[in-house]
């Protein structure tokens, strides 16, 4: 199979057979792969004889390596993927294909801008320290990393994936498809292999998430109070921080958080941090995690050191209530068809990730139908007990940040599950219709590049076919 057929074979899976290829993000991949501790290559071999990687693959000055390699082909197998000797070639072909965008990325001087990736690196940077808590400790203890080298590795990742898009995008973005083309793409997939899909449903959300009121802030700030006192009269700071922090790290650091550079923590702590002098505790100051003190233990230049205790002030019933209210106002309007459902979300939701979809839950191609084993178990059961076209009673729920909030429900439609068809698939047909189009661009492109760098592979993956004509 030549170089092109292996690594966008993939692309069409999904719609093909959605059981069999689950999607997998590559950055996510490559994040792995960085903490992994292997993506830098000291020597082939050490004096010892011991092997720390091999390099398996160059294009011009970039390098795949074993490592890598391995990473991405186990992340896929530990999602439900086959694990074939086909697929692993697969996703070399692909690893090989980022490294042919690099190099003809500097060629053809597309570039991404610095700030761009900083601030995809930050954003990150939080995402995964919210996973683990906020605890920079943690994250550093797990991969055996300081949080600089994982930042600025993360960089490096997040860049070569921002430029293998850029560059995506500039190949195929005047390619588009038609009704015709689309209905030509299906009639041509034999009638035996269609693929055959779960019921699926359109469901929306608008969500409130319970304003906490400044007398719930306060009674939580006095509480911080307290415990600071108790500290400045000789209390153990990470004693009190295990029985009281709401950290769920402070378990194992005792509210540490170790050395951190600037832009490491949210502003407002690292604001408090750097007005501290070494020893000395803040009153408590209110991030998007709740409140905190701060304790300030030493500083070394742009890093610094700290500890923390955190309470998050909880909605009062009250709180809950006048959520409550507030969405039943808003169903009140859309029932009564002064507004309609979609707009409302847009404008009233406090949900980042589906308002901008006028509330509805999308897939992973951008369609609103989704497969009903694929929704959270509760918005599941909560439609079970409604009817198509009909807006729940607002409900009390807890978000994935563990707000307490409170949303309505949107059952638009459900589809049985039925057969792949142009009347009931449109939109994934037709995505999957553009993908083959754009497949063929990038061949012609990826046939013409591949002749402009220098391309070498391990013999070892003789196999694969992926340099064959």
């Amino acid at each position: 199979m030549k170089f092109i057929d292996r690594l966008l074979v993939t692309r069409n899976l999904k719609f093909l057979s959605r059981k069999v290829v689950k999607k997998f993000s590559y950055l996510f991949i490559a994040f792995l792969i960085v903490l992994s501790g292997t993506i830098k290559v000291q020597a082939q071999e050490e004096p010892t004889g011991f092997i720390v990687d091999k390099i398996i693959g160059k294009v011009d000055n970039y390098i795949v390596l074993k490592s890598e390699l391995d990473k991405a082909f186990q992340e896929y197998v530990s999602n439900g993927g086959s694990p074939s000797a086909e697929t692993r070639c697969q996703f070399l072909a692909m690893l090989l294909r980022n490294k042919l965008m690099m190099a003809k990325a500097e060629i053809d001087s597309v570039v991404v801008g610095d700030s761009e990736v900083d601030a995809n690196t930050s954003r990150r940077m939080e995402m995964i320290l919210a996973q683990y808590g906020g605890s920079p400790v943690d994250l550093e203890n797990k991969f055996g990393k300081t949080l600089e080298q994982i930042r600025l590795e993360l960089r490096d990742q997040i860049r070569e994936q921002m430029v293998v898009n850029e560059m995506q995008r500039h190949i195929t973005k005047d390619i588009a498809v038609t009704p015709a083309e689309v209905r030509r793409f299906f009639s041509r997939i034999p009638k035996d292999s269609l693929p055959f899909f779960s019921a699926e449903a359109e469901v929306a959300q608008i969500v409130r998430i319970a304003k906490v009121s400044e007398a719930q802030k306060e009674v939580t700030r006095q509480e911080l109070v307290a415990i600071r006192d108790r500290i400045l009269n000789g209390e153990d700071f990470a004693t009190l921080a295990k029985k009281y922090s709401a950290d769920p790290s402070v378990t194992v650091n005792g509210g540490d958080m170790g050395f951190v550079g600037r832009g490491m923590m949210v502003p407002e702590f690292e604001a408090a941090s750097f007005k501290l002098k070494p020893g000395e505790i803040s009153m408590p100051i209110e991030t998007m995690f709740g409140l905190h003190i701060v304790q300030l233990l030493e500083r070394r230049g742009n890093e610094y050191h700290s500890r923390h205790i955190l309470m998050s002030p909880s909605p009062s019933p009250e709180d809950l209530e006048d959520a409550r209210k507030y969405l039943d106002s808003i169903r009140i309007l859309i029932v009564e068809e002064k507004l309609t459902f979609e707009k409302a979300a847009k404008e009233y939701s406090d949900d980042v990730e589906t308002k901008g979809n006028g509330g509805f839950f999308i897939d992973d191609d951008g369609g609103s139908r989704i497969a009903v084993d694929e929704l959270d178990p509760v918005v599941f059961f909560a439609i079970d007990s409604m009817k198509v076209g009909g807006i729940s009673s607002p409900l009390v729920y807890r978000t994935e940040t563990g707000k307490e909030a409170v949303r309505i429900l949107y059952y638009k439609s459900r589809v049985p599950p039925h057969q792949a068809s142009l009347k009931d698939d449109w939109q994934r047909i037709q995505n999957a219709t553009l993908n083959q189009k754009q497949n063929r661009a990038l061949e012609k492109w990826f046939d013409k590049a591949r002749k402009d760098v220098f391309i070498s592979i391990d013999p070892a993956f003789d196999y694969c076919g992926i340099l064959d004509d």
